[in-house]
């Protein structure tokens, strides 16, 4: 089969692979719909000399590993031992794009992501799903629901998920304003969820395109922090209090310096945007005003089935967020356009 390899410096290729064969506790899945997430740029940019997986310390062992880390598909093939609880044939699901021991308190709660003893991300240090087939432990398998299509599946298994998690973990209710710093696939998402949640969202990007996509989404209003200060037209729209809830989806230092300062005394500020730094005033930007900072990375397995029975439920329709459609052949220049950061998100579909 032909799949997708990172080369670094903004380059691909299409590489032969062999088609993959299940092993005891493993699947084969047909991939149907493979999304672009942000973080793939990291190692679509990654200068060639360092290595992909060494950009987040996550090891590898130095051979060519095909792309994609938002799997979704049908089971195709089920290798020894996999029972019909955890896989059937013509089973539609998502894949939980970590692979940690399967037995410590992480990964049976859920969180192979957090194994101490080590894991393998599908995509990055190890074969992802951007190719006909994917080989996955059964263990990383996630149902998708019959109402949701297989490019909503695709975004659930990253994106989507992260931006559920990240609003779970900040608390977000009803009541409350949310502003989100970013308005990239992370963040369009966010803003999709969180309007489904009942908030008022108040959407920044330096980008017109995506500044009109999160309008359209249904976003109160929508900001350009390149021309406005985002602290101050946020206090203006919050009768000078500050919002509620602040997400950033950028990983922008000033985009996080902004959210921190532009959340009301008592308020909580979520971090999602991989990468970078941030430099506060510890005093004046966070213990003087009661913030409370909280970290997301992604989310478990449970939480990814949380979030597409979520969507499901609520007849989200998550495939808005698609702007452009691919087939395998065409990566190169869907790689080239998604690189732009001006679009909604990018997928492979097979």
């Amino acid at each position: 089969m032909r799949a997708v390899v990172f080369l670094g410096d903004r380059k691909l290729e299409l590489r032969e692979f062999p088609d993959p064969t299940p092993g005891p506790g493993e699947v084969v899945l047909d991939i149907k719909a493979s999304g672009m997430c942000g973080s793939d740029l990291m190692f679509y940019r990654a200068p060639k000399e360092g290595g992909r997986a060494g950009d987040l310390g996550l090891g590898g062992d130095g051979g060519p590993v095909i792309a994609g880390h938002e799997p979704c598909g049908v089971v195709a093939a089920v290798g020894e031992g996999v029972e019909e609880s955890q896989a059937r044939l013509g089973q539609r699901v998502m894949v939980h794009h970590y692979k940690g021991c399967g037995v410590c308190n992480h990964c049976r709660q859920g969180w192979s992501q957090l194994c101490r003893a080590g894991f393998t991300v599908y995509g990055v240090t190890g074969h992802g799903a951007h190719a006909p087939h994917m080989l996955a432990p059964a263990r990383t398998l996630v149902p998708l629901p019959e109402e949701l299509s297989f490019e909503t599946g695709a975004a659930i298994s990253c994106g989507t998920g992260t931006a559920f998690g990240a609003l779970r973990r900040i608390g977000l209710s009803g009541r409350d304003t949310l502003a989100i710093f970013g308005q990239g696939p992370v963040g369009l998402s966010a803003t999709q969820l969180a309007l489904a949640m009942g908030a008022r969202v108040i959407a920044l990007d330096v980008g017109a395109e995506r500044r009109a996509l999160a309008k359209d989404f249904g976003a109160d209003a929508v900001i350009d922090p390149g021309a406005d200060d985002p602290v101050a037209a946020l206090q203006q729209l919050t009768h000078g209090e500050g919002v509620d809830l602040a997400l950033d989806c950028s990983g922008n230092a000033e985009a996080r310096a902004a959210a921190v300062r532009a959340t009301r005394t008592w308020g909580t500020v979520g971090f999602v945007g991989e990468g970078g730094t941030v430099t506060l005033d510890v005093s004046a930007d966070m213990i003087r005003r009661q913030i409370t900072i909280v970290a997301s990375w992604t989310f478990s397995s449970v939480g990814q089935a949380e979030c597409a029975r979520f969507v499901a439920d609520r007849k989200i329709d998550v495939d808005r967020l698609f702007s452009d459609r691919h087939t395998l052949d065409q990566a190169d220049a869907a790689y080239k356009r998604f690189d732009t950061q001006t679009t909604g998100k990018g997928v492979f579909t097979f």
